[in-house]
């Protein structure tokens, strides 16, 4: 914690939570007359600051508890945490009440750490009142959440998900980190099975729930796009009755998805130049046309009818590619359910983590470092946004995808046949087994075409055929790792131009 979240809050306040904890208190039983008001939480001992609550988290290869007697009553000079908690099959009663009474302190024996940590941030999401905006999806969340952010900005300070905060640990750091300043929070939700992003909706109880599109990420986790559909839906378990899904328009299997769980009111997005609804089915309530060679949006917001509502709106586009035209009308859309004035949303300052929509220029080279992670839409959609781009000739370095299943040399075969349609100048696969191989066989026919074990392999290929003035996108799963040809090449190409 940063000092400006969760804090204040006094002990007796948890109570109704977990109920009495052991005590060390000189009146067992009776909290309040110890009074203290926590300073913050945490679940890293290392880190435990005086007068923070510390939670204990059991992972694979550590657990928090090994270190409960360390935090509660640590070395002269060392902080103290206020109080743990502690999991019942981790420490028994008779044990954890000699440590309450050791260290003079409360320890709460629950079921799971884990869901206690998510309670927690329940809580605290409640205590303060502010609106919570959910975001998950197969591709593009990460992207979405920050044009979100950017968004809400005139509303005041914004406290969103950040690195790796998606998951079961991180949404709840995230609404932690929220304080009696902050205005809105964006919580992003990650997934690898079924009922992750249940709990975190259940945790997180937003306001507002966006779904960026259903597409093949993890498919050999949960079988087929339905299930994939039906995981993200869950995002909806917790959506406050008056609150709202923001999703595309025009998707069968999100809208048959949707159908069982949320009946409460949704703003679909398009692009005008695609389908608008489905047949008998509802239609955009938010249109956007690409303008100005794909630089700006012109949105129209629709009514129930259909007609236009309040007029049209000329945003300028932060982040380049049709995808990213879609992810602005979500964020749109987000803003303005939230009170946000359309006329103050023309022009967004976003900022993305490293590996996504990142544009470099090395020696005379436009470099899109699309390096973080890859899903088969989200490299059809990088592939695209190369394709539309000016400049020289383009060329691409891309990497495997991850938990695909059975579909996987499909979709690996997908990706290189679309390369190969969009002519690019020349493709670099790195992999040495069966989804390289399709993605190699299906890329056959163009101009310049490698195959390498390693990233850094690929600078050799690059080097030869790379002039000033070219564009080459670098596109895989993170644990491909293709950042790390970046140095190399960067090397390579200044040697090349001082030759």
């Amino acid at each position: 914690m940063d000092g400006k979240g969760f804090s204040g809050v006094p002990l007796e306040e948890l109570v109704p939570l977990w109920g009495p904890p052991s005590t060390g208190h000189p009146v067992t039983g009776q909290l309040s007359e110890a009074r203290a008001d926590l300073t913050g939480v945490s679940t890293d001992s290392r880190r435990v600051g005086a007068g923070e609550l510390f939670i204990p988290l059991v992972g694979e290869r550590f657990d928090g508890h090994d270190f409960l007697e360390t935090v509660l009553a640590p070395a002269e000079g060392q902080p103290a945490a206020a109080a743990a908690l502690a999991q019942a099959d981790r420490l028994d009663e008779t044990a954890a009440a000699d440590l309450a009474r050791r260290s003079g302190r409360p320890l709460w024996r629950v079921d799971d750490t884990l869901l206690a940590y998510q309670e927690l941030a329940r809580f605290w999401r409640r205590r303060l009142g502010l609106p919570v905006v959910a975001v998950t999806g197969s591709a593009g969340k990460t992207t979405t959440r920050e044009l979100i952010r950017a968004a809400l900005a005139p509303l005041g300070a914004v406290v969103a998900s950040g690195g790796n905060e998606n998951n079961d640990v991180g949404a709840p750091l995230t609404l932690l980190r929220a304080g009696v300043e902050t205005a809105a929070v964006v919580v992003e939700m990650g997934m690898r099975g079924p009922g992750e992003i249940g709990r975190l909706s259940r945790c997180a109880e937003p306001e507002v729930a966006v779904i960026t599109n259903i597409g093949t990420a993890h498919i050999g986790r949960l079988g087929s796009r339905e299930a994939i559909a039906a995981a993200k839906c869950e995002i909806c378990e917790a959506l406050t009755a008056k609150g709202v899904l923001v999703m595309p328009a025009a998707d069968p299997l999100l809208e048959a998805a949707l159908a069982p769980g949320w009946s409460g009111r949704v703003e679909r997005v398009a692009l005008a130049d695609e389908p608008l609804g489905l047949p008998e089915g509802p239609e955009a309530s938010w249109v956007g046309e690409l303008v100005e060679g794909g630089g700006a949006l012109v949105v129209t917001r629709r009514g129930a009818d259909g007609g236009a509502s309040g007029g049209d709106l000329r945003v300028a586009l932060p982040l380049a590619g049709r995808h990213n035209a879609r992810n602005l009308l979500l964020a749109l859309a987000v803003a303005a359910e939230l009170g946000v004035p359309l006329e103050a949303l023309t022009a967004l300052a976003v900022e993305v983590p490293g590996g996504r929509n990142r544009r470099l220029e090395i020696g005379g080279i436009t470099v899109l470092d699309e390096t973080y992670n890859a899903s088969p839409e989200a490299v059809l959609a990088a592939l695209n946004l190369l394709a539309e781009g000016g400049g020289g000739r383009r060329y691409a370095v891309l990497g495997t995808m991850l938990e695909l299943g059975d579909q996987s040399l499909a979709l690996h075969a997908e990706v290189g046949r679309r390369a190969r349609e969009l002519g690019l100048d020349g493709l670099v696969v790195v992999d040495r087994g069966a989804e390289g191989d399709a993605m190699v066989a299906a890329a056959e026919g163009l101009p310049r075409l490698a195959r390498v074990v390693r990233p850094e392999e690929a600078v050799a290929s690059l080097l030869a055929w790379l002039e000033p003035g070219d564009v080459l996108l670098l596109k895989g799963s993170r644990g491909v790792a293709l950042e790390t040809l970046l140095p190399s090449l960067k090397e390579g190409l200044g040697r090349s131009r001082d030759s």
